[in-house]
This record gives C-alpha cells, sequence and structure tokens, in this order.
C-alpha cells in the first residue's frame, strides 16, 4: 500500500471513530504497533458478527492513561506493565500478538534489504553521534554499498510508546553508551533528531524526508513502501525482518514465567532472530466498569486468537501459540469478573 492510501485508511478510519458507537461495539486505545492487524481483524469481525472496534491508534502511554481512567474498555501496549503496577490498577494484561520493529531509511540508491546495520551503529545514529551516510561505521557493515555524503535526519517518537520502549530497550542492551546517557523508556530525553506521533508519523516523516531514518513497526514499512534495513543480529548473523526471523526470536519465550506475561523479546539468541521482536500486550480491569462491554470483548479477542491467525501472518505479525493462548483464557476465567463476582468469559463463549 502507498503512503497515500495508508492516509487514505487511516483517514476513513478516523471519521468512523468519530461516529457515535453502537451499544454492543467495543471501545479500545493505545499502541499503533497492532494498529494495522487491529483493523483488520475488526474489519473482519463486524462483519461475522455485526460488533464493532472503536480503536483509537494514540501510543501505548495515552493508552495506559484511558484504560487507568476507565474510558475504554481496554487499553493497548507494547511496554507491558509490572506485577506490581498491574495489582495497583487491578488490571490483566495478556499478548495478543508479536512482531519486528525495523529500522526505516529514505536514501537514494539504496533499496529495501540492501543496507546493513547492527545495534551500536544504530546507537550511535540515533544519539547523533554519526552525522551522514558515508561515515566510515556504515561503510565498514556496507562496503560494497554507494553511501553518499547526505546528511542523516533521525526521526523518533514524540508521543510515549511502546515501540519506543522496546527500541530503546534493544539499543540499552547493545550500547552502553546509550544504557547510561538515554535509557530506556515509552518516552525518552532524544539527543537528536525530530519528533513524530505514532508509528504511521514516523513511517510518513521518514517517506518524506531525504536521508532520514526511523524506527517502525514491520506492517507500516510494508504498507508505506519504506526501504528497510537488514540487521547483524545477537549471533552476528545479518537477517531480514520477515515473519521467519521474528519467530526465530519468540521461539523461546517462558510467557508463564514473568507477570502478566510480559516477555521482552529484544536481542534474543540465535542465529535467524531478528533482534527487535515485541509483543503487544491487552490491559483490561479484573471489575471493568462496564462488564457486558468487557465480555464483548473478551470474545473479540478469543475471535481474534481462533480466526485471526491468517490475518495476522499477512501483515508479518506472529500469532500467540497456541499453549499460549489457553494460559491467557484461563486467566481471563478466573479473574475478569463482573459485579456478581460470575467470570465474564468462559472457554464455551
Amino acid at each position: 500500500m502507498k503512503y497515500s492510501s495508508l492516509v487514505a485508511a487511516a483517514g476513513f478510519a478516523v471519521a468512523a471513530l468519530a461516529t457515535p458507537a453502537l451499544a454492543a461495539d467495543i471501545s479500545g486505545a493505545g499502541a499503533t504497533f497492532p494498529y494495522p492487524i487491529y483493523a483488520k481483524w475488526a474489519d473482519a469481525y463486524k462483519k461475522e458478527t455485526g460488533v464493532g472496534l472503536n480503536y483509537q491508534s494514540i501510543g501505548s502511554g495515552g493508552g495506559i492513561k484511558q484504560i487507568q481512567a476507565k474510558t475504554v474498555a481496554f487499553g493497548a501496549t507494547d511496554a507491558p506493565l509490572s506485577g506490581a503496577d498491574l495489582d495497583k490498577a487491578g488490571l490483566v494484561q495478556f499478548p495478543m500478538v508479536m512482531g519486528g520493529i525495523v529500522p526505516v531509511i529514505n536514501l537514494d540508491g539504496v533499496a529495501a534489504g540492501e543496507l546493513v546495520i547492527d545495534g551500536p551503529t544504530l546507537a550511535k545514529i540515533f544519539m547523533g553521534d554519526i552525522k551522514t551516510w558515508d561515515d566510515a561505521a556504515i561503510k565498514s557493515l556496507n562496503p560494497n554499498a554507494k553511501l553518499s555524503s547526505t546528511a542523516i535526519v533521525v526521526v523518533h517518537r514524540s508521543d510515549g510508546s511502546g515501540t519506543t520502549f522496546n527500541f530503546t530497550n534493544y539499543l540499552a542492551k547493545v550500547s552502553p553508551d546509550w544504557k547510561s546517557k538515554v535509557g530506556s523508556a515509552t518516552a525518552v530525553e532524544w539527543p537528536a533528531g525530530i519528533g513524530a506521533k505514532g508509528n504511521e508519523g514516523v513511517a510518513a516523516n521518514v517517506a518524506q524526508t531525504k536521508g532520514a531514518i526511523g524506527y517502525v513497526e514491520y506492517a507500516y514499512a510494508k504498507q508505506n513502501n519504506l526501504t528497510f534495513a537488514k540487521m547483524k543480529n545477537k549471533d552476528g548473523q545479518v537477517v531480514a525482518p520477515e515473519i521467519k526471523s521474528f519467530q526465530a526470536a519468540a521461539a523461546n519465550a517462558d510467557w508463564s514465567s514473568v507477570p502478566g506475561f510480559g516477555v521482552i523479546l529484544t536481542d534474543e539468541p540465535g542465529a535467524d532472530s531478528w533482534p527487535i521482536t515485541a509483543a503487544t500486550f491487552i490491559l483490561i480491569h479484573k471489575q471493568p466498569q462496564d462488564p457486558q462491554q468487557v465480555a464483548e470483548a473478551l470474545k473479540f479477542f478469543d475471535w481474534a486468537y481462533e480466526k485471526g491467525t491468517a490475518m495476522a501472518e499477512e501483515l508479518d505479525y506472529i500469532p500467540m501459540p497456541a499453549n499460549v493462548v489457553t494460559q491467557v483464557e484461563k486467566v481471563w476465567a478466573t479473574e475478569i469478573k463482573g459485579a456478581d463476582g460470575k467470570p465474564l468469559f468462559t472457554a464455551s463463549n
């Protein structure tokens, strides 16, 4: 999908969000990382059931705030909350889908997958220490590429973002300088560059700016025909962003080992592993203010787990493994309850 087409689609989605919701519609807000697949699932689910999903793609920080304020049935975040934060807010957290975060560039004469970047070099670029595309560090990784002296324009998120959390988490793992000077969070004090809102905003800015580099969820790179870079992973292997490399990074995840299934998948070992892989999570109150809407939301998520696999893979997201879905749905059935104390979800739903 061309950038102009994606803007048109996003505009349509925004217009739809502005329409008064039907009583049965489900409200959610948060991460832009999963927006393409949530939109795809929502369209298919409405055709099948008549129930709509009004999802505001506003960033993980906004999603966390909205669910804490109880203004939506669910929040969505790519930066998992800690067990203590979940308990304090009375929330259940579970992973919905996984994907890859990729460096995207706009550089004349360089096609998708032609440029290779490693973690330390990526950190230096985003710190502003590497200023032009013909820098020696980039040349050493790409000895056969024709690199110009074009100035590098760093594009980063301006909003609270789980994509930023995972991206900076990776940079902190591979660069001591980044870890000590910038750190890892949903929002950081960026040493260089210009800010843009959402994965959508970063994709748009990179598409429009010569010499730009940014980071987006892979579906945005794919839909906008952006030039992505390959990366050198923890094992020293050069890998491309694709479902196989995302799956390799997620293969050994122990989801039950962390409260709220909050596993971080950056810089995972393995010859085929994509280094910046991430899960995206849903947040729901254990005792929701609107039990009927939350029950509908759980039906939607159950449907997405069961029937949304092929749609997720079409956009290069990784569906959650069946054993993890079983664990998640046990949590729904035991922890999310109505005012009468009865569970809002059972396996027979």
